[in-house]
């Protein structure tokens, strides 16, 4: 998988290439599905895992703001894959948090993390997953370096500007049916600037309840059919 996104030129960083081939994706993807090919995966609860070319995008969008010593968020973290990443990348020095509304998620990433290379990181607590509303952040450890968030918000959420450290960056997927990829850096002077990486196709960053409702009208129309 890493070789292959490094031949087609997604992957260029070095450092990037060693925390995905350190991370086994397999680890991460539920049993039964393919956990190396090069699209996005349901984890259930109206989620998905991203494709590993995105996750390799954002690393290398995100790389100078995860040196030894920095703290990262990751808004949406899933199934922990990305989180674990981060831990390896901002190093025992820094902080890797991830925040997730679906608590059987949580704990399914937890579980992740514990059998992967990030392991004693989770352990000695330089990252930790945490059940809350992403759209939030996560005060308690703020302000963070760099700031990932794995699903499309119609726009960006203010806390997390506010959650973002002067010099910091953050990758978040904006837009309703038409979306793209943004980068955000927050300059020394507290200002903020916005561009545009990539168009993107990813699940919405919503409420708990409404995720769930999508999932219970899907299980329902499921029921009626048959």
């Amino acid at each position: 998988m890493v070789d292959n996104l490094q031949r087609y030129g997604v992957i260029t960083c070095r450092k990037v290439g060693e925390v995905m081939e350190a991370i086994d994706r397999a680890l991460f993807v539920p049993g039964g599905l393919q956990p190396y090919v090069d699209s996005p995966v349901p984890i259930g609860y109206n989620a998905t895992i991203s494709a590993p070319h995105m996750h390799a995008t954002c690393l290398q969008l995100l790389e100078k703001n995860l040196q030894p010593g920095m703290r990262a968020l990751d808004v949406g973290s899933g199934t922990g894959y990305l989180t674990a990443c981060f831990a390896l990348m901002v190093g025992p020095q820094g902080r890797a948090i991830g925040v997730e509304h679906i608590p059987e998620l949580v704990s399914f990433s937890i579980k992740n993390i514990q059998n992967s290379a990030a392991a004693q990181p989770l352990k000695d607590g330089s990252l930790s997953v945490h059940v809350g509303d992403g759209r939030q952040g996560w005060p308690e450890f703020a302000p963070y370096d760099a700031i990932h968030v794995g699903a499309a918000a119609p726009e960006i959420p203010q806390p997390l500007i506010d959650q973002l450290k002067p010099g910091g960056r953050m990758v978040i997927p904006v837009g309703n049916i038409s979306q793209d990829l943004k980068v955000v850096d927050k300059n020394p002077d507290g200002s903020i600037s916005i561009r545009t990486e990539t168009s993107v196709r990813y699940v919405p960053l919503t409420s708990r309840e409404a995720q769930l409702r999508v999932v219970e009208s899907k299980l329902l129309t499921i029921v009626w059919i048959v």
